[in-house]
């Protein structure tokens, strides 16, 4: 972390009580006497949904850089949330995951990890952490509406609250962590600041979404995962289980235009078994529905390079999905925010420009995610915004021949994963030693199937000793054991 510089601001106003609202609000309270932020709507007292945040309802992971942020801002964050039920997934020790290019191998020398848990939860803890200290508070049913101040300068917002009156609020920093629903481009316009670059990459994925109880203790049950194939010629379906708190399964079901899921719940396991491998459906098939189906159709790509702009007013910033959305199929949200709100406690402080600085460090946080989810997405053919050009088609082909590697290779599956948990710049991926590896292709063969342990094998075969099994395993972790 950089030296702090001495106090010189007074108030910091953030728009938005989402994780990228308090964790704005974690950034920035060392640097003011005082933190405000505003939530159109209410929040909850614990980990209950949010009003306004529809994505709640998918599955949600922190990837070993995100939760890593978290903690650093908020220290002991990760483990109030593992006491809370959270789990800790080694990668790729205790995951199951059908890559296009084949199944990845369950190696015993974890190397990352990632931690699941409903959003619901992951707000709470973090939420409740923030809001703990004594220099933040929360002005609910209040609406950010306009900006104070000039193209020089932003000196607050003006607010308006449940019954429609509207009020200045005077703040030496305003923070937009407001989410999809920004307008901090329509404000920045009305300031005379134009010339906004944006980038929109639209698969057209939706996301259906459910809760199971699981029919096992959930310690040690891995994360599931089927993911699409852009090179085959149906729409690009996929699918995960993830274990949550409450031994149960948080199931997400993905599909592009002409194979979407809908929100019939009579459709939701037949729709997994088309998936390019059934082991989701199987293991549904074992599992009680706990809620309704809940569709998405939000899922584009979208990203503002306000870092490119020729002016910035002193005391405006945006972070999270103000800044950029992501597909959620690659499980980059929140650690993308966490990393961007580092980077802004890093960065700030009272030099004349600090914000510009500020929001910059914030797009090196996106950038590296923004690389990773639209290199991947341009390839489907139902993806609207951009096309594969000649470079990217020759990139493609090099990830996809190294993912192929990694499912025998512990090399390329460390410098892979290193990458997706957003520990490392995708260019690290192009090192020497790399390519030879890429070059000479997994050193093992490649799994028939999904490598499960014997107690994870019984619920797939009906065994009536299958509870039984998944007991001993959470007293003692079994190594994996033979494809399925």
């Amino acid at each position: 972390m950089t030296e702090k510089s001495p106090r010189s601001r007074s108030r910091a106003v953030v728009i938005g009580g989402s994780i990228a609202g308090v964790l704005a609000a974690a950034a920035v309270k060392e640097h003011v006497d005082s933190v405000v932020i505003l939530e159109a709507h209410g929040l909850p007292e614990g980990p209950e949904p949010r009003t306004g945040v529809p994505q709640a309802a998918h599955i949600h992971f922190l990837q070993a850089g995100g939760a890593a942020a978290i903690d650093a801002l908020l220290p002991g964050s990760i483990d109030r949330l593992l006491a809370a039920g959270a789990h800790r997934i080694p990668v790729t020790t205790n995951m199951v995951i059908y890559s296009p290019e084949g199944w990845y191998r369950r190696w015993q020398r974890p190397t990352h990890y990632v931690i699941t848990a409903s959003r619901d939860l992951t707000d709470s803890i973090v939420r409740r952490q923030v809001l703990e200290d004594p220099r933040v508070s929360v002005r609910t049913h209040s609406k950010a509406v306009g900006l104070l101040g000039d193209r020089s300068a932003v000196t607050g917002v003006r607010i308006r609250t449940a019954d429609g009156t509207e009020t200045p609020l005077d703040a030496d920093l305003v923070i937009d962590a407001s989410g999809r629903t920004s307008r901090t481009p329509r404000w920045l316009d009305s300031l005379g600041i134009s010339g906004l670059a944006e980038d929109t990459i639209d698969s057209g994925l939706a996301y259906a979404s459910r809760i199971y109880r699981a029919p096992a203790p959930t310690r040690d049950w891995p994360v599931v995962g089927v993911q699409a194939d852009p090179r085959l010629p149906q729409p690009g379906n996929a699918g995960g289980i993830l274990p949550i708190e409450g031994d149960r399964w948080h199931v997400s079901l993905m599909g592009a235009p002409g194979g979407q899921p809908s929100r019939d719940p009579d459709s939701f396991e037949p729709f997994a078994r088309t998936l390019r491998h059934p082991v989701i459906a199987d293991l549904l098939a074992h599992a009680e529905p706990l809620t309704d189906v809940r569709v998405t159709h939000s899922t584009a790509n979208r990203r503002y390079y306000y870092e490119r702009l020729a002016s910035w007013p002193d005391g405006l910033l945006a972070l999270g999905d103000s800044v950029a959305t992501f597909n959620p199929v690659y499980a980059q949200g929140i650690s993308v925010i966490a990393q961007g709100a580092l980077a802004l406690r890093d960065t700030f402080g009272s030099a004349p420009g600090e914000t510009r600085r500020a929001q910059r460090a914030i797009a090196r946080s996106v950038g590296w995610a923004w690389a990773l989810s639209t290199g991947q997405d341009i390839h489907f053919p139902t993806t609207k915004g951009k096309s594969p050009g000649f470079a990217d088609r020759l990139l493609h082909r090099y990830v996809s021949r190294l993912s192929r590697t990694a499912t025998g290779s512990f090399h390329a599956a460390t410098a892979l994963t290193d990458v997706l948990a957003l520990q490392a710049s995708p260019t690290s991926l192009v090192k020497p030693s790399l390519l030879l590896t890429a070059l000479a292709g997994p050193l093992r063969p490649q799994l028939n199937g999904p490598q499960f342990t014997s107690a994870e094998r019984a619920f797939l075969d009906g065994s009536d000793d299958a509870a039984a099994a998944a007991e001993q395993q959470a007293r003692t972790r079994q190594s994996p054991g033979r494809p399925l």
